[in-house]
């Protein structure tokens, strides 16, 4: 089976500002299949909430669709309709066998989620996730010591991650939330 790589994923959180950010690189194998897809968008009411994957593209979108069902019926509420998608993502037959990641952001919050379960928050306020995740989180700590704009911060780390990751690229989408 040929085996699908790329994204890097970001956030970073500064005060009440959050900032999520992925590059555009989808391969398969050692080609780029597409050089500018979109990972980050805003979902739920009115767009109040940021959501970045790493992953299967199309197990990706059906987290989507299912987070913005469980902020429907959560009021909006990220971290309810989050751990009620974990849940649900752990037992649930087919769901469990989704391949994703996904760093998803409020104005109050930002949360890893991962199929084993996992709502996580991030230490320090900066998470990454995909193949070039642990390289932009190593520039985003490194920076956060000298920079206060998260934007600056997860745009210089995408570009490390750029840099050094052969699966991510600089055609980077950023979103942000206040």
């Amino acid at each position: 089976m040929v085996q699908w790589h790329g994204t890097t994923i970001i956030g970073v959180k500064r005060g009440d500002t959050t900032v999520i950010a992925g590059d555009g690189q989808v391969s398969m194998g050692n080609t780029v299949m597409k050089p500018n897809a979109r990972k980050v968008r805003r979902i739920g009411d009115e767009g109040k909430v940021i959501a970045g994957f790493a992953g299967a593209t199309a197990d990706a979108f059906t987290l989507f669709e299912r987070l913005e069902r469980k902020l429907e019926q959560h009021s909006g509420q990220l971290l309810r309709a989050a751990v009620e998608l974990a849940k649900d993502w752990r037992t649930d037959k087919y769901l469990r066998n989704l391949e994703a990641l996904m760093i998803v952001a409020d104005a109050e919050s930002m949360l890893v989620l991962t199929g084993n379960g996992d709502v996580l928050e991030p230490e320090g306020g900066i998470a990454a996730i995909g193949s070039g995740g642990n390289y932009a989180l190593a520039a985003a700590r490194a920076l956060s010591d000298y920079e206060d704009d998260p934007e600056k911060i997860a745009r210089r780390a995408m570009e490390v991650a750029a840099e050094v990751c052969v699966f991510t690229n600089d055609r980077v989408t950023v979103e942000t939330i206040s």
